[in-house]
């Protein structure tokens, strides 16, 4: 089995939000055909990079989150939320 790639540094530092815009961008360029083969592969490389990295911003998200239970006694606790 294919170990999968690391994400590079460059795409690491990006916030959800910027790799997002940024994998947005490169699936209009790469559905409009108006890029060359070598540049689509290398597009639609940084792409899965991209959306892996975006993956593991949501999955920390959802880590992250919690739910905030109040008791009959007006006494407040959190757990971990069930999403998805």
């Amino acid at each position: 089995m294919a170990k999968e790639p690391t994400v590079p540094k460059d795409i690491a530092a990006l916030s959800f939000e910027d790799a997002l815009k940024e994998l947005e961008a490169i699936v209009q360029q790469l559905e409009q055909g108006k890029v060359k083969l070598d540049e689509a592969i290398s597009a639609y490389e940084r792409g899965a990079l991209l959306k892996r990295h975006c993956e593991q911003k949501l999955a920390e998200a959802k880590m992250k989150v919690e739910r905030i239970n109040f008791s009959p006694d007006g006494s407040v606790s959190s757990q971990s939320a069930e999403l998805g």
